[in-house]
C-alpha cells in the first residue's frame, strides 16, 4: 500500500508537469511467486492504481505494467518494450524485418542493441521468452569470445565490428544466426536447418536489410541536423537588445 501511494503521488505530479508523459511501471521481484500469483498480483496492483487515479479525476492517464526479476531476462524484455515506444522508426523497422524473414525462410528475428541486450525491434510474430533468452545468451557468448580472441596482441581493436558473425546449431534442428548490422546493432535469427541450407539467399537478403536499416537512420540524422540548423538560423535572426539584427557568425 505504501508503494501504491508513492506511485500515485509520483504519477500525479509528473502528469501536471507533462501531460504527454508515458508511465511504465515495473512490478519487480516477482521471481518468488507462482505464475497464477504473478497474474493475480499484477491485476490487483493495476486495479488499485487505476482506482486511485479515477478518485483523483485523472482517468485519462494510462499506466503500463510489467512483471520483472533480475533472475531471468524479464527485466530486459520489459525495457525493450519501453524503449520501442520511444523509437519513431519502429513501424519501418518491423516492416523491414517482416520482409526479411518472409523472403529468407526465417522463423523469428530480433534487432538487438548489443551492449544492453535490449531488442529495439522484432517481426510481427509473437515473442517467446525462451527464444529471447537464447538470443541474449548468444550475444554474451559472441562478445565474450570476441573480447578474448578478437583483439590484437597489444589489446587494441574492437571485439564487435562489421565482420562479426556467429552460427550456433541447437539440438532441436534450429540454427541461431547472428550478424552485425551497425557498430551498435546486431540481427539475431532463428532458422530451421533445412532453411539454413540456403545461407547464400539469407546473406543476400541480409545485405539488403542492413543497407535499408542504415538508410533509415541516415534519414533520421538528416532530419535532426536540419532541425538544429533551422533553430540556429532563427536564433540568429532575433534582434539584439538595441534593436539591430544579429549578424550570422
Amino acid at each position: 500500500m505504501e508503494a501504491l501511494a508513492r506511485l500515485h503521488l509520483t504519477v500525479t505530479r509528473a502528469y501536471k508537469v507533462n501531460p504527454d508523459i508515458n508511465f511504465e511501471i515495473f512490478i519487480h521481484k516477482v521471481d518468488g511467486l507462482s505464475d497464477d500469483h504473478k497474474i493475480e498480483t499484477q491485476r490487483d496492483i493495476h486495479q488499485r492504481a487505476n482506482d486511485d487515479l479515477a478518485d483523483a479525476g485523472l482517468e485519462k492517464i494510462h499506466l503500463s505494467f510489467y512483471l520483472t526479476s533480475i533472475y531471468d531476462h524479464s527485466i530486459f524484455e520489459a525495457f525493450s518494450k519501453v524503449v520501442q515506444k520511444l523509437i519513431p522508426q519502429l513501424p519501418t523497422l518491423e516492416n523491414l524485418l517482416n520482409i526479411f524473414i518472409s523472403n529468407s525462410g526465417i522463423e523469428k528475428a530480433f534487432l538487438f542493441d548489443v551492449v544492453s541486450k535490449i531488442y529495439i525491434a522484432t517481426d510481427s510474430t509473437p515473442v517467446d521468452m525462451q527464444t529471447y533468452e537464447l538470443c541474449c545468451d548468444m550475444i554474451d557468448v559472441v562478445i565474450d569470445i570476441s573480447c578474448i580472441y578478437g583483439l590484437k596482441d597489444d589489446g587494441t581493436g574492437t571485439p564487435y565490428d562489421k565482420e562479426s558473425m556467429a552460427i550456433i546449431k541447437l539440438n532441436n534442428t534450429t540454427v541461431l544466426y547472428l550478424k552485425e548490422v551497425t557498430k551498435f546493432l546486431a540481427l539475431v535469427c532463428f532458422v530451421r536447418e533445412e532453411s539454413f541450407e540456403r545461407k547464400g539467399l539469407i546473406d543476400y537478403n541480409f545485405h539488403c536489410f542492413r543497407k535499408a536499416i542504415q538508410e533509415v537512420f541516415e534519414v533520421r540524422m538528416k532530419v535532426v541536423r536540419s532541425r538544429k540548423h533551422q533553430s540556429h538560423m532563427q536564433k540568429n535572426k532575433r534582434p539584439t537588445p538595441n534593436g539591430t539584427p544579429r549578424m550570422p557568425l
